[in-house]
């Protein structure tokens, strides 16, 4: 777009533009609540349940069906905690999105691959980050954990699956 129009823009309309698109860079499920976090390279995911496999799915409906994290942030967290690195898994999140802001989907229908998810808010630390990032952890992953999204039409992810926001009907 060129600067004349994007100066037209209302914050509405600024707030559902996004022509980038992102890439799934990593998936994990846990089978249980507390479980470690398991890697795989394709995930099903269901209508209105979450990811088959994940202790969440068990569970009909809610909020927290699906958690995602920013891959750009990892390095962020790395340093704040100390770390030469920061694994996703380690985060308890179930994918891992590079090349798209995720806070801007937290409240937007989004696809990966053929699947669509609804952002439902954000993804807030859990007590535990103290114990896996060490002291401070808690605190280093507020404003870095993510968000949760349903699931609003299920199917098949898998690793590099483009991300991109739904365009929203006028």
């Amino acid at each position: 777009m060129n600067q004349s129009v994007l100066n037209k823009m209302t914050m509405a309309e600024l707030l559902v533009t996004m022509p980038q698109s992102g890439r799934l860079q990593w998936i994990g499920l846990r089978p249980e609540k507390r479980a470690e976090l398991i890697s795989v390279e394709s995930v099903e995911a269901l209508t209105d349940k979450g990811l088959q496999g994940d202790h969440r799915c068990l569970r009909d409906g809610g909020k927290r069906q699906v958690s995602l994290i920013q891959a750009e942030h990892l390095p962020v967290l790395a340093s704040i905690t100390g770390h030469d690195e920061v694994l996703p898994q380690w985060l308890r999140r179930n994918l891992l999105i590079s090349g798209i802001n995720l806070y801007a989907l937290r409240d937007r229908l989004f696809r990966i691959g053929d699947v669509v998810l609804q952002g439902t808010g954000i993804c807030a630390p859990c007590s535990r980050m103290e114990t896996i990032l060490g002291d401070g952890g808690y605190n280093a992953m507020r404003g870095h954990g993510g968000i949760n999204a349903k699931v609003i039409q299920g199917g098949s992810i898998n690793i590099d699956d483009t991300v991109t926001m739904e365009p929203v009907e006028k």
